[in-house]
């Protein structure tokens, strides 16, 4: 055995960097839709019947007002952003096994970058070129998981 080799194995300070480097799967863009729309149904769509039928007087009301929507939509931006810094998964992530991490240290991400891609989410959004964004890359990135700085994987 050469001694470099003993050295390694005794010393437990000296690490093999094949042994740091992390191994990561990155969720399929299918799952991520699939997760989006359960968070719909389970955070948005009771924000926005409380805001309705609680709050307002009905759908009339919802319809006519410029700030409910507005403020349904703020309310979900922080409970999103909440479930992302504190867990990294929101019910629907949570329920297809991913996690949106910091895309270098692969740890949670802080309330306000959370925010930040919900926010910037919306913007890319609109465009739709955002969103085809993953087909291109092999890190299967959207256009803002590349503004915040995340990527969504696959939790072990």
């Amino acid at each position: 055995m050469r001694f470099r080799n003993l050295k390694k194995s005794i010393n437990p300070k000296v690490k093999n960097l094949k042994d740091e480097q992390v191994k990561v799967h990155y969720a399929k863009y299918t799952e991520r839709i699939k997760a989006f729309i359960t968070d719909m149904f389970m955070i948005y769509a009771p924000i926005l019947y409380i805001i309705t039928y609680v709050v307002l007087d009905g759908k009339d009301e919802f319809q006519a007002s410029q700030l409910a929507p507005l403020i349904g939509v703020t309310i979900y931006a922080i409970i999103y952003a909440l479930l992302l810094s504190k867990l990294a998964q929101t019910p629907g992530k949570k329920a297809y096994i991913i996690k949106v991490v910091d895309d270098k240290t692969y740890e949670k991400i802080s309330f306000f970058r959370a925010l930040w891609r919900f926010f910037t989410f919306l913007v890319t959004a609109t465009t739709l070129l955002g969103l085809l964004l993953p087909f291109y890359r092999k890190d299967k990135k959207a256009l803002h998981d590349v503004l915040s700085s995340t990527v969504v994987i696959q939790d072990a």
